[in-house]
């Protein structure tokens, strides 16, 4: 592979992969964030394939697999699972329709989509001012692309502490993740396959637990607003 197509190619899989993570500011639908999900777990895994091509390390492609495998495919099927027993759970209540599509969709998040998006760009300028020392230290393609690893950890960080719902909070902390996974292969050209293997389980463990806290929560308490459980404690 070319110099030329490896820095072509690799912008437009780091322009995706920042990309469907101000869209997920953008949806409100838990489903469509989902989907969000999906697509940035799948663009993760083509930037950790083109490095791999690049170096003609096959531990790296291998690796790209399994993130395909994990962060495009099984986290995602999770989260639609869970989100599936909760629109089950919705359709025996006596609410109706009204506690479906309140629970389907982050209605009320604590910062509106406008300010949202807005907050994604002064966070990606901020990712771009920080990883200019990194960049300039060794410019190559990939430590280019860094400050979109850097943005993404943000956005998602952002995602996390400004939406109610438990299941678009789960999506924040998988955001994040992805984030801190893109810049370790950005930075240092990837890292020990058993060290991802180790991340990846944690990262699985941790999404089945939330998957069952939720539908508990659901189960208890009737909702899956975070506010609302507050309330009850207070």
């Amino acid at each position: 592979m070319s110099e030329s197509l490896f820095t072509q190619l690799l912008d437009v899989a780091c322009g995706a992969f920042l990309l469907a993570a101000v869209v997920v500011l953008w949806r409100r639908e838990l489903a469509a964030i989902v989907r969000l999900f999906a697509l940035q777990g799948l663009a993760l895994a083509v930037i950790v394939l083109l490095l791999g091509l690049h170096e003609g390390r096959w531990d790296l492609i291998g690796v790209a697999v399994g993130i395909a495998a994990l962060r495009a495919g099984l986290l995602p099927h999770l989260i639609r699972r869970a989100l599936a027993a909760l629109v089950a759970d919705q359709a025996q209540d006596r609410a109706g329709a009204y506690t479906r599509s309140e629970e389907v969709r982050e209605t009320q998040p604590l910062v509106n989509v406008a300010a949202s998006l807005l907050t994604a760009a002064a966070l990606t300028l901020l990712a771009y001012a920080v990883a200019r020392p990194l960049v300039e230290l060794d410019p190559t393609p990939a430590t280019r692309a860094l400050p979109v690893g850097l943005a993404v950890v943000l956005i998602g960080f952002f995602v996390l502490v400004t939406r109610r719902r438990a299941l678009a909070q789960v999506v924040g902390f998988l955001l994040l993740d992805n984030g801190i996974t893109a810049t370790a292969f950005l930075a240092a050209s990837g890292v020990p396959l058993i060290v991802e293997l180790g991340v990846s389980f944690d990262v699985l463990l941790a999404v089945l637990v939330l998957q069952v806290l939720t539908v508990r929560v659901r189960e208890a308490f009737g909702t899956t607003d975070i506010d609302d459980l507050r309330e009850l404690h207070d």
